[in-house]
This record gives structure tokens, sequence and C-alpha cells, in this order.
């Protein structure tokens, strides 16, 4: 099974206010990222968005370190 390191951070300007997440995938030589941005949010939301997004970018089931 393959081992996957997923790197996350989602913030937040005031709270509530605009935010953003972003990810990044690991796996050997092979790296893949994401990201995105909200009005009106929190950033514990960011963070979990973050998380959400990373996981749902993988093709098949594997070991993750997060």
């Amino acid at each position: 099974m393959r081992h996957i390191e997923i790197y996350t951070d989602g913030s937040c300007l005031k709270n509530p206010g605009f935010g953003g997440w972003a990810y990044i995938l690991r796996y050997n030589q092979h790296q893949k990222e994401g990201f995105g941005a909200e009005a009106n949010t929190t950033n514990n939301r960011m963070e979990l968005k973050a998380i959400i997004e990373a996981l749902k970018a993988l093709k098949e089931p594997c070991e993750i370190s997060l």
C-alpha cells in the first residue's frame, strides 16, 4: 500500500472573514497541490476544508501521514 504525506493549512482574516486553504500531497518524487478560498468563514473551517480536499484528491486507498 502506498504511503502518502499530506501537508495542509487553513487561515482566515478576522474570524469570521475571508479565508483560504491549501494542501500538498507527496509520494516519492511526485507532488500534487490544491487550494481554495471562501468568504465569511472561520480559520477552523479552512483547516478542516484543507484536510477534506486533500483526502478527496487521493485516487485509491493508501496509508497517510497528516
